[in-house]
């Protein structure tokens, strides 16, 4: 009983992770209708800087306040310098970019910082069953992806930036600055992706460390729905669970393929993900 209590609240810490950085995954896609494969990258360069910054003054809080700043202008750099030359070029394009980007940032992070890990401080105390960090990692997800989900059901923005991703052209007509949707789109998906990556990257940083929180993270975003916050949220936490009662139950080398497992599954029953909702398009 003791075993299964501590891999559930292990499997809840490590979910709300995946879910933060696929809710990050989620923005951008129902903003812009690109998955931006390049998402661990950018909150890698933000957790560098924010461990330059807490090693240089001391303060967590600086670090962290300097991580999710850096991420969001990072975001919105990307969009503006290549994505949208890329606006008429299709989406695999756009794809093609961010998986070229995430490569060229990794090399920049290993060539500034080296490829050697670096202690990086928790928020707070991490000791225990269900320690101050992970409460800290479950409560900033939850209010995040509250946050998200009332901003584009309930706001005039959110609902700007919905047309600017499903109908540019009519958006256009009716007023909406398209461009401006889609960058502040990509500048709000950067800096969920970077509060990810501060839960995510303790208790050590190396150029490495995100990728395969990225893969749990796209697929608690692919069994959620791409285009659904709350089920990203609810996915990353079910994939969160799995992998732990996994590793724990059958050993850590199983959760790679029990990752993939999750995504055939889900894709095979329901390619919309289980919160997904499926669009019929007219000939």
């Amino acid at each position: 009983m003791t075993t299964f209590l501590n891999l559930t609240v292990a499997g809840l810490s490590s979910g709300a992770v995946y879910a933060a950085l696929g809710l990050s995954l989620v923005i951008i896609y129902r903003a812009t209708r690109v998955v931006n494969f390049a998402q661990p990258a950018l909150a890698l360069i933000s957790g560098y800087l924010a461990y330059s910054v807490t090693k240089g003054t001391g303060s967590y809080w600086l670090g962290f306040a300097v991580a999710i700043v850096v991420g969001t202008l990072l975001g919105v750099t990307v969009e503006r310098l290549l994505i949208r030359p890329l606006r008429n070029a299709g989406e695999l394009s756009a794809i093609i970019v961010t998986l070229g980007l995430l490569l060229v940032l990794q090399a920049v992070a290993g060539m500034i910082w080296s490829n050697e890990p670096h202690s990086f401080s928790y928020a707070f105390d991490f000791r225990g069953r269900f320690s101050a960090s992970d409460l800290f990692a479950v409560l900033a997800v939850v209010v995040t992806a509250a946050g998200v989900l009332l901003l584009f059901k309930f706001t005039a923005l959110g609902l700007r930036l919905r047309a600017a991703a499903f109908n540019p052209e009519v958006a256009r007509l009716l007023g909406v600055r398209v461009r401006v949707m889609l960058t502040i789109g990509w500048g709000l998906a950067a800096a969920v992706g970077s509060l990810a990556g501060m839960l995510a990257i303790p208790p050590f940083i190396s150029p490495t460390v995100l990728d395969e929180v990225f893969v749990y993270a796209l697929t608690a975003a692919v069994v959620g729905g791409l285009d659904n916050p709350l089920g990203t949220i609810i996915g990353g936490l079910a994939v969160g669970l799995g992998l732990s009662y996994v590793s724990g139950l059958l050993g850590p080398e199983l959760v790679p393929l029990a990752a993939l497992a999750i995504l055939v599954a889900v894709l095979a029953i329901r390619p919309t993900g289980l919160f997904g909702r499926a669009t019929a398009r007219r000939a």
